[in-house]
């Protein structure tokens, strides 16, 4: 295998830990896994706006301790990743989402558990004792979804997070051209009783109103938080709605093709917070330098989602479990060089505007 020689929990890069994942990986899944919408302009933006942020180092400031913990609605993790909620998990491990959330208990962090994965989300929240968090899809009506948040409250979850950037699901063309349906394949055992999913028939989702979530912050005293948020003024009526943590988020560019780069928003969306939400984003989150600008810009925590599955499916739970080691690993190194003993001294002044690199 290219670049990775021994056993797989001898990888030392980031990079080799994709590469074996797409050799291993069949033609159509590694597709699924690491695609777009469209013309993969959003996929491709939230690289290239990464790269249009330099960190500055600093010296001479004594860092000789640093610490990469931080908190998440009260619970402490012992790195600012987290693992997005994503479906299909059993295509990349047998076990699905009890998987990573092994795996999140191992690292010390919280994964998010998706509503259209396997197992069941009572034998997910079983498995593990540290806290998850339920990401909810809102594919049936008001009464199924009462249904499913009382078990989630059952089950032990400390929050819910409500995707809402899925009015219509994205049209990905290497899935299309791969004749590769993802939502016709694996188990959802959590949408038992329901209608099957494909595209346009998510009328539910489609459905979805400022209404809707208030009547869902009724609903339960769990901690609630809102996935898909790109405008600052979206933000700021989340928080008038009552939710605990704005995430920013493009699907991963799976959904809007040539929307903006959640880098790119974030800072906007944190100031219009104000501190009276935390701030999570995802989409394009690959490296720990990455991490760290997140950080920079206004986000408590960064979530990772084609990594995730990049790990496992190169190598099961060692593989996401060294995936999380190495991005620690950087962030640590990151931290040393800019200056900076714990997360919260990285603010807007280490980074700056950059030109992007031409290859």
């Amino acid at each position: 295998m290219l670049g990775h020689t021994g056993s797989d929990n001898e990888f030392l890069t980031i990079p080799e830990i994709i590469r074996v994942a797409e050799e291993r990986l069949p033609r159509e899944v590694w597709g699924f896994a690491s695609g777009g919408a469209d013309t993969e302009t959003t996929l491709r933006r939230n690289r290239m706006a990464m790269e249009r942020i330099a960190l500055c180092q600093r010296v001479l400031v004594g860092v000789p301790r640093r610490d990469t913990s931080t908190t998440f609605l009260g619970h402490r993790i012992s790195t600012p990743v987290m693992l997005a909620p994503v479906g299909s998990l059993s295509l990349f491990d047998p076990d699905g989402a009890l998987a990573v959330a092994r795996v999140a208990e191992q690292m010390g962090t919280i994964a998010f558990i998706s509503t259209v994965t396997a197992p069941v989300l009572e034998e997910v929240a079983a498995g593990v004792s540290n806290p998850l968090v339920f990401q909810l899809y809102a594919y049936g009506d008001r009464d199924w979804v009462k249904s499913i948040v009382r078990r989630v409250e059952r089950a032990g979850y400390a929050a819910l997070c409500l995707t809402v950037d899925t009015a219509v699901y994205g049209r990905r063309d290497r899935d299309l051209e791969n004749r590769f349906f993802p939502r016709q394949s694996g188990e959802r055992p959590n949408l038992a009783g329901l209608p099957g999913l494909s595209p346009g028939t998510d009328v539910n989702q489609a459905a979805l109103t400022w209404e809707y979530l208030s009547w869902l912050r009724d609903l339960t005293s769990l901690p609630l938080i809102l996935k898909g948020v790109m405008m600052p003024e979206d933000a700021v009526r989340a928080v008038e709605h009552g939710v605990n943590a704005v995430y920013v988020s493009n699907h991963g560019g799976r959904q809007l093709d040539h929307s903006p780069a959640t880098i790119e928003v974030l800072p906007e969306v944190a100031r219009a917070v104000a501190g009276r939400a935390e701030v999570l984003v995802d989409s394009g989150f690959q490296r720990g330098t990455d991490v760290v600008k997140g950080l920079a810009l206004g986000a408590r925590a960064v979530l990772i989602g084609k990594l995730l599955v990049w790990g496992l499916g190169a190598a099961g739970e060692s593989g996401l479990a060294r995936i999380l080691e190495l991005l620690r690993t950087e962030i640590d190194v990151a931290m040393g060089l800019i200056g900076v003993e714990c997360l919260e001294e990285i603010g807007p002044r280490v980074v700056r505007p950059a030109l992007p690199n031409v290859t």
